[in-house]
């Protein structure tokens, strides 16, 4: 069987983001997605209405039920929806429910792609902390960045989160800038170990970060190191925004929605 990536995401209606994107992105790296919902959410390709979370045992049962039938290569989290279900995933974790050194690539979602708070920042960012050190990888935006680690400058915070246990931070600079290329910057262990450059195209992408966490994931399953896993990425997401659909032909400020299966 092909590796597996055990997501933890959340139903996005539209299929922009959350657990569809999963699938989709780790399929497209080789892989196959198996998935723990952790929410329902309200929402369309630009704006969230609302969710209800999946009660943290519904969460953990779903996640049990695959790890003891299918061979999880990697773990890949993305929005939890709730503090109590990411204190659920620290003990899995920290009771070895799932096996030492499996990687895990964490999303720190906090607030929707498309708008919408998932609950209240502080109470999130404090749970979320205790599960980095559990993190092969995170991939926070720069919102999450600094919220995450107390830091405007984004290269000290990304080597703060290092030395507070999380193997590596990948920092994207796609929310910070309103032109000009799109830097992103691979930490290690505190250490800069990859940079890279990437277009920036037209318009707003509903479902991008999660598409990019999830191709590393299924990348990781498939046998990369980080930075190959990373550089990978990179190109398959540069691709599938040039080939973004187009939900609102006529509204330029309409958000679009990656097209996953774009050859690259």
């Amino acid at each position: 069987m092909r590796p597996v990536v055990l997501c933890f995401s959340g139903l996005d209606p539209s299929g922009g983001a959350g657990l569809q994107a999963d699938i989709e992105a780790v399929g497209q790296a080789g892989a196959h997605a198996a998935i723990a919902c952790t929410a329902v959410t309200i929402q369309n390709s630009q704006q969230v209405f609302g969710f209800e979370a999946c009660s943290t045992e519904l969460v953990r049962n779903q996640a049990m039920a695959v790890l003891e039938d299918l061979p999880v290569k990697v773990i890949k989290s993305g929005m939890l929806g709730t503090t109590d279900n990411i204190k659920m995933m620290t003990r899995l974790f920290a009771n070895k429910v799932i096996k030492k050194n499996t990687p895990f690539v964490l999303d720190p979602v906090l607030v929707a792609n498309s708008g919408g708070s998932l609950g209240d920042e502080q109470t999130l960012v404090a749970a979320f902390r205790e599960l980095l050190p559990y993190a092969t990888l995170i991939t926070p935006n720069t919102h999450e960045l600094r919220a995450l680690s107390g830091e405007q400058d984004l290269h000290i915070g990304a080597q703060k989160l290092c030395a507070q246990g999380t193997h590596a931070v990948l920092v994207k600079t796609s929310h910070d800038f309103d032109s000009g290329d799109i830097e992103q910057y691979l930490y290690s262990n505190g250490e800069m170990v990859h940079q890279s450059i990437l277009p920036r195209l037209e318009g707003e992408f509903h479902g991008s970060g999660c598409s990019l966490a999830s191709f590393i994931a299924g990348r990781l399953a498939m046998g990369d190191a980080l930075i190959d896993a990373v550089k990978a990425a990179d190109s398959w997401i540069t691709q599938t925004l040039r080939a973004a659909d187009v939900p609102h032909p006529d509204d330029v400020t309409a958000q679009l929605i990656p097209n996953r299966f774009v050859e690259f």
